[in-house]
């Protein structure tokens, strides 16, 4: 039997490279769950969603929010989805419920204007609901979690 005083030792991660998973070109993902690592996965997402790329010429960040919103409906849904992490990551930070109301009507807006043909698309090009949400979500760390304020360049 054994002794209920002894800590059991802790199970590995699978795909767990030290405190965070490697990704592509060095980027480190976090996976705790303090305020900090939470704060770098939402940035990690929101560029994702907002800020992949940039188009030539008119020098405007784009990211996949944009392009999947030309695929009709289901474009719309897995970035919905998508933006839905964010609004769960910002739960599992304590953020207030009318903070967390705030931001997936952010994304329902989104949504619901990016899934009309050719207007949404516009549309989607120009409302950054995902980045509003990082906002919202940074103004409340600052407050609450000072030490993961970061300087942004």
């Amino acid at each position: 039997m054994e002794d209920p005083q002894k800590p059991r030792p802790a199970r590995p991660r699978p795909m767990q490279a030290g405190p965070a998973m490697e990704g592509r070109d060095g980027f480190d993902l976090p996976l705790g769950n303090d305020p900090q690592s939470i704060r770098r996965r939402i940035e990690a997402m929101e560029k994702v969603l907002e800020r992949s790329f940039v188009i030539p010429g008119i020098n405007r960040p784009v990211g996949l929010d944009a392009i999947a919103g030309l695929i009709p409906v289901v474009g719309d849904f897995i970035t919905a989805a998508m933006g839905a992490y964010i609004v769960w990551e910002a739960r599992n930070l304590g953020l207030p419920k009318w903070k967390l109301l705030r931001m997936a009507g952010n994304i329902a807006v989104d949504s619901a204007v990016g899934a009309v043909p050719l207007a949404g698309d516009l549309f989607d090009f120009l409302y950054r609901s995902n980045s509003k949400n990082l906002r919202i979500v940074k103004a409340h760390l600052d407050k609450h979690h000072p030490a993961t304020q970061v300087i942004e360049q």
